[in-house]
């Protein structure tokens, strides 16, 4: 759903772009088949490629599976960091990893670069170490681009927040979604643009990449109902403790922007103007299918 985008952007800017997968072939870019969480592959493709800049989108998002297998949620969330910012390292590789608000409690909200993680569940606590794996690609030589919610349009496998919405309510069915979850969603075309400009500008350290508005989860899936045309009284709110997940959310991970809008040419999207833009790729998208 990110990745895609990156590379789409990358090479309507003009730069030569390899694009690693394990199972489903990319659209556009030179294919290389990866799997990041064996060094001895990582080392083999980093050498072929020789890039300028590493852009690690990959990730296992699954917040509850990561709580049932911690282990696998380490090894490809953190450890196939590691390999990856070794190579950095050794090929003077600028290295951006795309991190999650989930590395913090939720206790507070609109977090900024400076607060302290705190993870709650083994999702985040992954995602929090492969920060850290990033910082051996060498100092200068890294960023972390943390994120929130990441929707938009991708590959039919990958739903999201806003596609979740739009399918249901499309065929007419109710769901439910929490109102006591706060967020910064994240439209992955807007997030694809700020990454890209941070590999061109070389953009150090940490910074928060998400939407800019904070908003909770139901009234972020109403707002892309209405945007969308589609019967958003079909959205039902409840409260998270309704919800069997298997893991801890936190309450609030919101993230603060300024130090991003302050930085980039690509400042990042309220939730309106996402919905917005999701919308008017939908329209798109069903001209390109007709």
């Amino acid at each position: 759903m990110l990745g895609n985008k990156i590379v789409e952007q990358a090479i309507a800017k003009g730069h030569e772009v390899y694009s690693t997968y394990r199972h489903n072939p990319p659209r556009l870019g030179v294919p290389l088949v990866l799997d990041q969480t064996i060094q001895a592959e990582v080392e083999k493709v980093v050498s072929l490629a020789s890039p300028d800049a590493i852009v690690n989108s990959a990730a296992l998002t699954d917040v509850d599976l990561c709580e049932e297998l911690p282990e696998m949620a380490r090894f490809v969330n953190s450890i196939s960091v590691s390999h990856l910012a070794s190579s950095a390292s050794a090929h003077k590789a600028f290295l951006v990893q795309v991190s999650t608000d989930y590395v913090f409690s939720g206790e507070k909200g609109m977090y900024s670069e400076t607060d302290p993680p705190s993870p709650v569940n083994e999702y985040g606590r992954s995602k929090l170490e492969g920060e850290e794996m990033a910082r051996l690609a060498g100092e200068g030589n890294w960023c972390v681009a943390r994120a929130s919610v990441v929707y938009g349009w991708g590959r039919p496998q990958r739903g999201n927040a806003a596609t979740y919405v739009y399918d249901k309510l499309s065929k007419g069915e109710q769901i439910r979604m929490v109102q006591d979850q706060y967020c910064s969603p994240t439209y992955n075309d807007n997030l694809a643009r700020m990454i890209l400009e941070i590999v061109e500008k070389r953009v150090l350290g940490v910074m928060h990449t998400s939407g800019a508005t904070r908003i909770n989860r139901y009234d972020f899936a109403v707002l892309i109902g209405k945007t969308l045309g589609l019967d958003a009284g079909l959205i039902v709110p409840v409260d998270s403790a309704s919800i069997p997940w298997k893991a801890k959310r936190p309450r609030d991970s919101s993230l603060n922007v300024q130090k991003c809008a302050g930085v980039l040419d690509e400042k990042p999207m309220s939730a309106a103007e996402g919905a917005e833009s999701f919308w008017k790729e939908a329209k798109v998208r069903a001209g390109q299918v007709a």
